[in-house]
C-alpha cells in the first residue's frame, strides 16, 4: 500500500526556517519525479516544488523561488523541503506526492500533510 508521510512542520516566526521531510513506502518512487504541494485555509492546493528522479533537476513556484530547496535521497526513500526566509503567506498544510505534470491533482494517495504556521 502506497504511503506518504510528511513531517517537520511547526510554528515559526517570519524569517525563520523549517525542514520538511517526506517518507515514502509501499512502492518505490526512486524513478519518479516528486513534488511538494501546499494548501492554505480556504484555498486550493498548489504546487510548491518538484524534483526529477535523480535529483538533478528542480523547479519551484515563483512564490518560493530562492527561499525553498527540494532534495531527495533515493536510498532512504525520502524527499525533503528546506524552507528559509519564511513568510506568513507560507502558512499552509504541506504535502508530498509524485509529480505527475499537469495531472498532479489526480494523485489520490495523499498523506496527512504537515502543518506549517508562520507568525508575523
Amino acid at each position: 500500500q502506497v504511503q506518504l508521510t510528511e513531517s517537520g512542520g511547526g510554528l515559526v516566526q517570519a524569517g525563520g526556517s523549517l525542514r520538511l521531510s517526506c517518507a515514502t513506502s509501499g512502492r518505490s518512487f526512486s524513478s519518479t519525479a516528486m513534488g511538494w504541494f501546499r494548501q492554505a485555509p480556504g484555498k486550493e492546493r498548489e504546487f510548491v516544488a518538484r524534483i526529477n528522479w535523480s535529483g538533478g533537476i528542480t523547479s519551484y513556484a515563483d512564490s518560493v523561488k530562492g527561499r525553498f530547496t527540494i532534495s531527495r535521497d533515493n536510498a532512504k526513500n525520502t524527499v525533503d523541503l528546506q524552507m528559509n526566509s519564511l513568510k506568513p503567506e507560507d502558512t499552509a498544510v504541506y504535502y508530498c506526492a509524485p509529480y505527475l505534470g499537469a495531472a498532479w491533482r489526480t494523485w489520490n494517495h495523499w498523506g496527512q500533510g504537515t502543518q506549517v504556521t508562520v507568525s508575523s
